[in-house]
């Protein structure tokens, strides 16, 4: 299992709306609107560092509203 954290900055006033798609996104576990330089933090739980990617790049990257993303995998 391979667990991941995607922050995600969102257009101006995309915050709640994106919370539900990124959200209904297969792989993403939990989803929390938060304060600080990204809108929304995502944790992922996947089998392998190559699902990571198409969670990321192929699934929450494509939601309209999302402006960056960054993705960072637990080490433990």
């Amino acid at each position: 299992m391979v667990v991941a954290y995607v922050m995600v900055k969102a257009n101006t006033g995309e915050a709640d709306r994106l919370h539900e798609e990124v959200a209904a996104v297969e792989g993403v576990v939990d989803v929390h609107i938060v304060a600080g330089d990204v809108d929304l933090i995502a944790k992922i739980e996947v089998d392998t560092p190559g699902d990571v990617k198409n969670v990321t790049a192929t699934n929450i990257q494509a939601i309209r509203g999302v402006e960056t993303t960054q993705t960072y995998i637990a080490m433990e």
